[in-house]
């Protein structure tokens, strides 16, 4: 009995070591497959997932084709999970994250961007640099050779200039960027269609008659500029849908922006838009480019070190939804820690800004003019908690970052309560306060607008941002083309 027990036993060893040595070799298998082969049996936005749960750098870098070269081309799924998981802020986010720099290829990129060689006057020639019939862009490449955008209040709303350096530079791989966004020379490999035009700084330098004109050259332009869109084959493709149009300054396109309202547009707010021309759903809010100097985070003053409660410096008597100014100015001007009083960027205002801004615990974002300003980013630069107070604000991506971490937020009829404010934000603990200020300084970078661009700054973020919009302009276009793509299909059979 014992005998036949014992030789029973053999076989059961043999198969226990054999399915032990089996699941050894399967599951070292699948890890080399996770970790080497990016065409394995699992979905890619799985793989991605496993990669960065593991943190792994640099995943985003690798292969991804957004399509078949030829067709209309937006990003495929795969892309949608990789940005996903890329463009959510987090406190690790950090230009040392980059990869080292190499040629950023098509099909590596997030967007494929085409931009029309529209003539210098719609760009740099606003800038006074002149072309050749060679040559209808300046050499990004040498920075002596980039034309510089005027200084002053003009740059709060110089976002065409820094997102049409960015796609200049794409195409040259000794210039270190982000593989986010990269212009492609043929049309129909783009998901966007990017349109120069220096609208912001045509506004602020050409909008006025000047003499022997009988239209300003900020109108001839926008004119121009719509004869040509809406002749072009690619305008007609999707009724615009898939063009981007920057227009930040509240007041720049004024003729053109109802011709071309089926555009993306890049706005600092909707205040003087109507909804059917502009809205959230389709258009990308960016942020100003800040007046003030960056505090760098070791330099940032800690809760002790602000003597300033509150802080507000600005234009005070405003029309609108900017009235509510001047009813906080009446109530807070004489209170003991609050520093509440009329500024411009005339008269070293900025410099006074900046050392008030980064000497105070809280800094006012009241509604102006227009619901958004650039004071905001004045107070994110300057590491001064934000308390805003706009009713009507949107900001910029705020699908991916909660601003309720870092911001305050107070609603205008409570704002103009007496001791409201001086009660609700002298009653904050310092490790609340410390808490928004720690992410402060984390999220600095969100705000930057540079040359070259960097991994989640500014530019990079308005790319990230037109990205996630393409799915919804893929989806009205397709709706709205039912029919006719239908009828088409129908007469070629």
């Amino acid at each position: 009995m014992s005998l036949i027990s014992e030789k029973s036993m053999v076989p059961s060893r043999f198969l226990s070591c054999l399915i032990a040595i089996s699941l050894f070799l399967i599951i070292t298998s699948s890890l080399a497959l996770l970790h080497f082969n990016t065409s394995s049996f699992l979905p890619r936005s799985v793989f991605q997932l496993i990669l960065v749960n593991n943190s792994t750098s640099g995943f985003w870098n690798s292969n991804i084709s957004g399509g078949e070269i030829g067709t209309p081309l937006f990003p495929s799924e795969n892309v949608k999970n990789s940005e996903a998981v890329r463009s959510t802020p987090s406190s690790n986010n950090s230009l040392g994250s980059q990869e080292p720099n190499r040629k950023c290829e098509v099909n590596r990129a997030l967007l494929r961007v085409y931009m029309y060689d529209l003539p210098p006057e719609f760009h740099f020639g606003l800038l006074g640099w002149k072309g050749s019939k060679d040559k209808m862009w300046p050499n990004v490449n040498e920075p002596s050779q980039i034309p510089r955008y005027p200084g002053g209040l003009n740059l709060q709303h110089s976002i065409e200039y820094w997102l049409t350096l960015d796609l200049l530079s794409s195409n040259i791989p000794t210039i270190a960027r982000p593989c986010t966004a990269v212009r492609v020379q043929n049309s129909t490999e783009a998901n966007v269609i990017f349109v120069p035009f220096f609208a912001s700084l045509s506004y602020n330098r050409h909008s006025k008659i000047q003499e022997k004109e009988k239209i300003s050259t900020d109108r001839l332009l926008q004119k121009k500029l719509v004869e040509f869109l809406k002749s072009r084959d690619e305008w007609k493709r999707f009724g615009g849908r898939d063009h981007l149009v920057v227009a930040h300054h509240p007041n720049s396109m004024l003729v053109a922006r109802k011709s071309l309202g089926s555009a993306m547009f890049v706005l600092a707010d909707f205040g003087r838009y109507p909804v059917e021309i502009a809205n959230i759903e389709k258009d990308v809010i960016a942020p100003y480019k800040h007046m003030v100097k960056t505090i760098g985070a070791g330099n940032s003053r800690s809760f002790k070190e602000r003597p300033i409660l509150i802080y507000f410096q600005g234009e005070i008597y405003r029309k609108d939804g900017g009235a509510i100014r001047q009813d906080l100015y009446y109530l807070l001007k004489d209170e003991k820690g609050v520093h509440f009083k009329f500024g411009s960027t005339q008269s070293n205002g900025v410099v006074s800004a900046s050392q008030g801004m980064s000497s105070s615990k809280f800094c006012l974002n009241i509604a102006g003019d227009t619901p958004s300003s650039n004071r905001l980013f004045d107070a994110i630069a300057s590491h001064c908690v934000p308390v805003i107070i706009s009713d009507e604000i949107e900001l910029p991506y705020e699908d991916v970052l909660d601003y309720s971490e870092f911001c305050i937020f107070v609603r205008a009829s409570d704002a103009v309560r007496k001791d409201y404010l001086l009660n609700l934000l002298g009653g904050i603990r310092e490790d609340k306060w410390t808490k928004m200020w720690k992410r402060l300084k984390e999220l600095t970078i969100h705000f930057e607008y540079q040359y070259p661009s960097q991994h989640n700054d500014a530019v990079d973020m308005i790319w990230q941002a037109v990205s996630r919009k393409i799915y919804s302009i893929q989806l009205k276009a397709h709706h709205d083309n039912r029919y006719h793509r239908s009828e088409l299909f129908l007469k070629k059979q």
